[in-house]
């Protein structure tokens, strides 16, 4: 049986997807350009703090949220014409998870690098 490790896992998937860093999302952000999607658990959240404008999807409820007659869309709580943007706390979860979103078809779709870690840097505000 050969089985991948976590970090052969996520080394496959980094080619063949896009990665920003902070910054950039934090600008996407100002300009109105994106959906900014937190995929930590909530009790990350609960410790950790939430990003303010970011939407909160769990990771493991992501594709069900995200398939397009999901009642996210169906509200308008997300704008199908902007970049998705995903984030975890540290950009494993969050690579994996934007690989499956582009299976599903999704093309406009990104994480940033170093997840929460660099977010907690840059301009964004923690809440």
């Amino acid at each position: 049986m050969n089985i991948k490790s976590i970090q052969k896992l996520v080394s496959d998937v980094i080619n063949k997807i896009k990665t920003i860093n902070a910054d950039e999302a934090y600008q996407m952000m100002q300009d109105n350009n994106c959906n900014l999607i937190d995929i930590r658990e909530i009790n990350e959240l609960d410790n950790s703090g939430r990003v303010e404008g970011a939407n909160h999807i769990p990771r493991g409820m992501l594709e069900v949220y995200l398939d397009p007659n999901s009642p996210v869309f169906q509200n308008g709580q997300l704008d199908k014409d902007k970049e998705f943007v995903l984030f975890c706390a540290g950009g494993v979860r969050s690579a994996l998870a934007v690989k499956s979103l582009k299976d599903m078809g999704y093309q406009k779709i990104s994480h940033i690098d170093g997840g929460f870690a660099s977010i907690s840097s840059s301009k964004f505000k923690i809440v």
